[in-house]
């Protein structure tokens, strides 16, 4: 395997056994909720119109949009305790230990590496103990490093369609599977792409990985 540059993350030893690489925001930790949410005990409101943050922030003490300098500080405060906030998402905690019983999980997040430690000890207090690696580098060349020459099959889970086109480019034969937990965000997505296969919850996305898993077997 190879290295993943600008990256941080726990000792990863795949096994010859399919590989599942899974984004953590909006995939197995709720983000847009207990951010509006943080958002608002920080006097500011998120007013969703598009598929982004910036330009869908604004003050609470007087209307205007919030710059994009101070929506990255709130970001960054966010990250330093999301220990106080952030929450698994439905069924993610359950398929993943059961998908653990035919495949090798490693969590890729975007997260800013600084924040590796407080993210490592959320994840391990919701049962999530799978590897993980902080990069804020692209996710197709970390995927393709990850993978190698491995013949066994691979899927990619993420919320970002730009992440799953990367995936795809570099790991072409991989499953690209796009998630998004929070119901208003995912209702302003964009489309994420040709080969990308829109889940709708965990539920879905374990019986499209297993499904893969079975076809690859034949």
């Amino acid at each position: 395997m190879m290295l993943i540059p600008d990256a941080e993350h726990d000792d990863l030893v795949l096994g010859e056994r399919p590989l599942i690489v899974c984004d953590i925001d909006e995939v197995v930790l709720e983000f847009v909720t207990p951010f509006q949410a943080f958002l608002t005990g920080n006097g500011h409101e998120l007013r969703p119109t598009s598929f982004s943050l910036n330009g869908n922030v604004f003050s609470l003490a007087h209307g205007g949009e919030t710059p994009k300098d101070e929506i990255a500080r709130l970001l960054e405060a966010f990250f330093s305790c999301q220990e106080d906030w952030q929450t698994p998402v439905v069924e993610a905690a359950e398929s993943l230990s059961r998908l653990s019983g035919e495949a090798d999980i490693v969590f890729l997040t975007a997260m800013p590496p600084r924040h590796r430690d407080v993210r490592r000890k959320l994840l391990s207090r919701h049962g999530f103990d799978y590897p993980m690696i902080a990069t804020e580098s692209a996710k197709g060349p970390a995927v393709m490093a990850l993978h190698g020459s491995r013949t066994q099959p691979v899927v990619f889970l993420d919320d970002i369609f730009v992440n799953l086109q990367s995936v795809r480019q570099h790991v072409p034969q991989t499953l690209l599977l796009n998630l998004i937990a929070n119901g208003m965000f995912r209702s302003l997505a964009p489309h994420p792409g040709e080969g990308v296969e829109i889940v709708t919850d965990w539920p879905h996305a374990e019986t499209m990985i297993k499904a893969h898993f079975a076809s690859a077997g034949k």
